[in-house]
């Protein structure tokens, strides 16, 4: 390798970053994904209980209507071609 007092380019030269510039974007990313993933399990958990409280299935407490009386059958319907 050569020394770095030898390398003149401006993109042979090796960036200089803080330290503290490295971990604060670190944490910006966990911090991030942390914030998305309890985003989506709240999401979930909150579209579960929807689901189950609307299952679909409902109480009535009405009367059952009687049965209506059995209606003769109806005559066929007679076609007429003219």
């Amino acid at each position: 390798p050569l020394p770095e007092e030898d390398l003149t380019t401006p993109d042979l030269r090796k960036a200089l970053t803080p330290r503290g510039h490295e971990d604060a974007d670190t944490a910006v990313i966990a911090v991030t994904i942390t914030l998305v993933f309890l985003t989506l399990l709240t999401a979930l958990v909150v579209i579960g209980i929807y689901l189950y409280r609307n299952r679909g299935t409902y109480r009535t407490y009405e009367q059952p209507e009687p049965d209506a009386a059995e209606e003769p059958p109806a005559k066929d319907k007679e076609e007429y071609f003219i």
